[in-house]
């Protein structure tokens, strides 16, 4: 595997007892090394109520030792789809890096501060489009989608304050189980497993078969 100038792979054997820092270092490595605009993109994977799983691309705004944190409409399809099962997956794969990380766990809404401040920082095109859009909703024409946009701008000229809509916000997901996966030589890869132990605050650890 030929990888970029100044990387170094991982000591998987030295790995901390809490995956939360090393997810943090590998996330600020792929922002160094990867050589990709969005090295914070993110699957998102859901299931319905009646099981079908539905998997869809986002970025990742938030990861702490709360959880990981997306942005969305939630009377979105994903959104719905997470009312009925809260239980969801999220995968980041940085191919040049030969590492992933896989995570399980249950979403819960951030609090109205936390939304609230990231969609302050969002540039003013993107919040028209948050306001304007019917996420997953069936559209008759691009034109009715840009006509939309117009209204909402007018509603909200460039430079004055768009709010936040209260459909519009983040979802956390919590760090139920975590996999931290480094590409091997002759795809002898190396796999581990954190879970959380009842009371949240250690974590045990295993190596998967690759």
């Amino acid at each position: 595997m030929s990888l970029p100038k100044g990387f170094e792979l991982a000591d998987m054997d030295a790995l901390p007892g809490n995956p939360v820092p090393a997810m943090l270092q590998w996330l600020d490595e792929a922002t160094q090394f990867s050589g990709k605009p969005n090295p914070n993109a993110v699957v998102l994977a859901t299931a319905a109520g009646d099981g079908q799983p539905s998997a869809r691309m986002m970025l990742l705004k938030g990861l702490d030792a709360r959880g990981a944190v997306v942005y969305t409409n939630v009377q979105s399809r994903k959104g719905e789809q997470i009312t009925a099962n809260p239980k969801v997956a999220l995968l980041l794969h940085w191919d040049a890096l030969g590492r992933q990380i896989r995570i399980e766990g249950s979403v819960s809404p951030v609090t109205d501060e936390e939304a609230d401040a990231y969609f302050a920082s969002r540039t003013w095109g993107s919040k028209i489009g948050a306001v304007a859009s019917e996420q997953s909703r069936s559209l008759g024409s691009r034109e009715e989608l840009a006509e939309r946009v117009i209204e909402t701008a007018m509603q909200y000229p460039l430079g004055s304050d768009v709010p936040r809509p209260a459909h519009w916000t983040g979802l956390r997901v919590s760090l139920d189980r975590v996999e931290l996966w480094q590409e091997g030589d002759d795809r002898l890869h190396d796999r581990i497993i954190f879970t959380p132990d009842a009371n949240g605050e250690s974590w045990t650890t295993e190596r998967l078969w690759p």
